[in-house]
């Protein structure tokens, strides 16, 4: 890879690290708001409301200046979403700035890889990223999961950080604080991101004409025949991501009895399979054979049936112990299944993503496919969580919740792979990939 490209890995790990901390610590803060359950969903649904509100207009910005600017001005913006959750604002209002950064943010992330690179070695570079982020997930939740812990925040407290700890009261406001530093070390990193020398014809600025051609674009890459495969399969995977976050926090609390901050690590067993996942398409699977892991998606979807299923009662009371911890044999098994479902689902999810990336690269630009691919992936997010929360508000319980959502993901899937094999009888689908940017 080249040099630039690791530089634009870091700052999107430094940057996404501070997200899902951040995620934690407002569970913790909504918590301490003595906040209703069904609130809690409502966290990403806020996050991810600006992906789909300024779909039409992120990929204009960030086509309209070099990438590592835009990835510079929209970081600040989370800062500013991150500072004001600290003094005072409601939880959901300063996520929501947080996701609107994010939203600008993304096209500038995945667009300049698009232009640094060949499209030979996207795969691999997805491979980067995916393994980076889900990284960043990991490490994110863990440490939210332990900055909320009070004995860690009474040490925080005892620092000078980025913001006034003076005003820092509890576990939660005192994460903040620390996350505020990531933020700030992420947008530090984006001042070193090189200039790849793309430049895109004049940007327009009229909210109407925008609006036009982001439909246009949109049409464009649901009826192309790689492209509609490739975004059917992202766009499930991030709405069911999305909304296993929740589900495996709230799954964890009644089915295993872990708390939050225990719960958090067991999220992050689920991103470090995704990892694993990522790590293991990138090296195996090329550009062209992309569409033969289709099957894994509806594995996955079973596999979250299975833990739907899963009772602790089934394990004898023993516990093992680990790093000095003594962990119970039940949590030890869910650990396993989760990492399990991770995988596959990591394995999946970055070949298609890499297909999506070029196709779109192919069929407009960096910028606006990326918006395409957002949009309709954070509009699979908003609606899952919407469903979940209404599920969470009527009480249904979560085991049933579960064998829903994984029998809902292994339906889909099965649809996409009928629909592939529909155009792979009408079209030759490797020509396609082989295409180039017009």
């Amino acid at each position: 890879m080249k040099r630039g490209f690791y530089t634009i890995m870091a700052a999107q790990f430094c940057s996404s690290l501070a997200d899902n901390a951040l995620l934690i610590a407002a569970i913790a803060l909504l918590a301490e708001m003595h906040s209703a359950d069904w609130m809690t969903p409502l966290l990403k649904l806020f996050f991810v409301l600006s992906y789909v509100l300024l779909a039409a207009f992120v990929g204009a910005f960030a086509d309209s200046m070099p990438k590592g600017r835009v990835m510079l001005v929209t970081n600040t913006i989370k800062i500013v979403g991150c500072a004001s959750m600290f003094f005072g604002l409601h939880p959901l209002l300063a996520y929501a700035i947080v996701g609107f950064g994010a939203a600008a943010y993304s096209p500038a992330k995945y667009g300049i890889i698009t232009e640094l690179l060949p499209p030979e070695d996207l795969v691999a570079a997805n491979g980067w990223i995916e393994g980076l982020t889900v990284s960043s997930i990991i490490c994110g939740t863990v440490l939210g999961g332990i900055l909320i812990n009070p004995g860690v925040a009474d040490i925080v407290l005892t620092y000078e950080l980025p913001l006034s700890i003076a005003a820092a009261g509890t576990p939660a406001e005192a994460a903040i604080s620390v996350i505020a530093a990531i933020y700030l070390v992420a947008a530090l990193i984006n001042l070193h991101i090189v200039d790849t020398g793309a430049r895109y014809p004049h940007q327009e600025r009229k909210v109407a004409r925008l609006i036009i051609d982001f439909t246009t674009c949109v049409s464009l890459l649901w009826s192309d025949r790689l492209g509609q495969i490739s975004l059917a399969v992202t766009t499930l995977f991030w709405g069911a991501a999305a909304t296993l976050q929740f589900v495996v926090l709230k799954w964890a609390a009644q089915g295993l009895g872990l708390d939050l901050s225990h719960a958090a690590v067991l999220q992050a067993v689920v991103a470090l399979g995704v990892a694993l996942g990522a790590v293991l398409a990138a090296a195996r699977i090329p550009l062209r054979q992309s569409l033969s892991v289709l099957p894994y998606g509806v594995a996955m979807g079973a596999t979250v049936i299975i833990l739907g299923c899963f009772r602790r009662a089934w394990f004898p009371q023993l516990e093992l112990t680990l790093f000095g911890a003594h962990i119970p044999l039940a949590v030890i098994v869910a650990g396993a299944l989760l990492m399990a479902m991770g995988c596959m689902a990591g394995y999946f999810v970055v070949p298609m993503n890499a297909l999506l990336q070029h196709r779109g690269y192919v069929l407009m630009s960096a910028g606006h496919s990326i918006a395409v691919q957002n949009f309709s992936e954070n509009l699979s997010v908003l609606t899952m969580l919407c469903v979940y929360a209404a599920l969470v508000r009527i009480h249904l319980d979560i085991r049933l919740v579960i064998l829903l959502f994984g029998s809902f993901v292994c339906a889909v899937m099965l649809l996409v792979m009928q629909r592939h094999r529909r155009n792979e009888r009408q079209f030759h689908i490797e020509a396609l990939i082989g295409e180039t940017p017009r």
